[in-house]
């Protein structure tokens, strides 16, 4: 059962959501994510089994009560036993089961998926232009992640698409893509390029912030700010034309006053927030010294978003 008195900070923020991240490696070498020049192969990495996982989980929710969780990586699509692990959590009773994929794979696993208990997906799709789909994600299957959107709105399942603006690069696909979602009834959110990895210390002139987002769709049709909800990461507007977009604008608007978050990597390892250094090592830990971890969690987390050294591959997209 869950605890009775809630882990919380001085700020009264909670932890409702765990982000797990099931492995680093991907199938794709994003330009947001890894280092250019970089030599991209991904090898294999001694992650946690189902059973740890499950385990961590378990001991986590008895403790803070989670409400949802989400799947990521890397590709989550690669964790072979993917299916299992929903399984598990689901009897666990956090019936919130959510995945964010780059969607390569989400085609011939998506039946699996759904019939595990899965709730709900978010597609990353940063271009519907083949050539600049290949120069973000370094990879051509741009059809293959089209077909798995197309066979999760037609399952019924629930779905997002996620879009990394880059100056320069796919800020001319924003209109597509809002397009394309609007006609599929599909939500989008455009997301601002985060300070993580390699980009922590480094300026970028890729940064699409979230005026510039908001500029470019209303040079097309009017839009109205709609209010944010409580711990909700992006905020919304509507145009004129009844689409509705988001934006994630982690430098520009950051949400940290009532994050709800906690991350888990597939070494065993929690972040309390996506701007900590380090994470806390919890594989073997008892109740007690779990307890004392998460307050250690509670305690990385800031008021404004600084970025991390750490990969978002590693801490989980």
């Amino acid at each position: 059962m869950p605890a009775n008195y809630p882990i919380q900070d001085s700020s009264g923020r909670q932890f409702k959501t765990l982000r797990v991240s099931l492995t680093a490696v991907c199938n794709m070498a994003c330009v947001y994510c890894v280092t250019p020049g970089a030599i991209h192969t991904p090898s294999a990495e001694k992650v946690l089994t189902v059973e740890e996982y499950l385990s961590i989980i378990k001991n986590i929710h008895s403790q803070v009560g989670l409400k949802t969780i989400r799947l990521t990586g890397g590709e989550p699509l690669l964790f072979k036993e993917l299916p299992v692990l929903i399984k598990g959590i689901k009897a666990l009773g956090i019936t919130d089961i959510k995945l964010t994929t780059n969607g390569l794979k989400l085609l011939s696993v998506l039946d699996a998926l759904v019939e595990a208990g899965l709730t709900s997906i978010n597609i990353s799709l940063d271009a519907l232009d083949p050539a600049v789909f290949r120069n973000i994600t370094k990879n051509q299957d741009l059809r293959a992640v089209l077909d798995g959107i197309e066979a999760a709105r037609h399952k019924g399942i629930a779905i997002k698409i996620n879009t990394v603006v880059l100056r320069g690069v796919n800020d001319h696909q924003i209109i597509p893509l809002l397009e394309y979602a609007s006609a599929r009834n599909i939500p989008i959110r455009f997301l601002e390029l985060m300070k993580m990895g390699y980009l922590h210390y480094n300026e970028s002139d890729y940064f699409f912030g979230m005026d510039d987002i908001v500029e470019k769709i209303s040079s097309v049709t009017s839009v109205a700010k709609m209010d944010r909800a409580p711990s909700n990461t992006a905020t919304y507007w509507q145009t004129s034309k009844g689409m509705v977009f988001g934006v994630i604008a982690n430098e520009s608007e950051p949400f940290c006053s009532d994050c709800n978050r906690l991350r888990l990597d597939s070494y065993g390892k929690i972040y309390g927030c996506i701007s900590a250094s380090e994470g806390i090592q919890i594989k073997h830990q008892s109740a007690e010294q779990l307890s004392f971890s998460l307050q250690n969690a509670l305690a990385q987390k800031q008021e404004y978003f600084t970025g991390s050294e750490i990969s978002m591959k590693h801490l989980g997209g």
